[in-house]
C-alpha cells in the first residue's frame, strides 16, 4: 500500500495558484461574495486577501489567511485580482 501511494505521488502536481486563468464568471461571483461581506462587516475592509470559492456552485467564503487550504474543485482568488476585474 504504502508504494502505491508513493507511486501516486510521483505522479501528482500541485495546481498552480494565481498564475491559471480563472473564468471570468468565477472571479465576478467573489468579487459580489466580497463586497456583500464587506456590506455586512464594515469594519473588515481591507484585512481579507481574497475568496475560496467553488468553481461548480460559486459558493464561496472570504479568507484571512494567505495560504488557504482548497477543497479540489475550489480555487483562491486573492483580493488584487477581484479589485482590477471590477474596475
Amino acid at each position: 500500500m504504502y508504494a502505491s501511494l508513493q507511486q501516486g505521488q510521483e505522479n501528482y502536481t500541485a495546481p498552480p495558484h494565481q498564475t491559471s486563468l480563472v473564468d471570468p464568471a468565477v472571479i465576478k461571483a467573489a468579487g459580489q461574495i466580497y463586497y456583500t461581506y464587506c456590506e455586512v462587516h464594515p469594519e473588515i475592509v481591507g484585512q481579507a486577501s481574497g475568496v475560496a470559492i467553488s468553481r461548480l456552485t460559486h459558493r464561496g467564503k472570504v479568507i484571512f489567511t494567505q495560504q488557504p487550504v482548497l477543497l479540489p474543485q475550489e480555487c483562491f482568488i486573492p483580493l488584487q485580482q477581484i479589485e482590477s476585474y471590477m474596475y
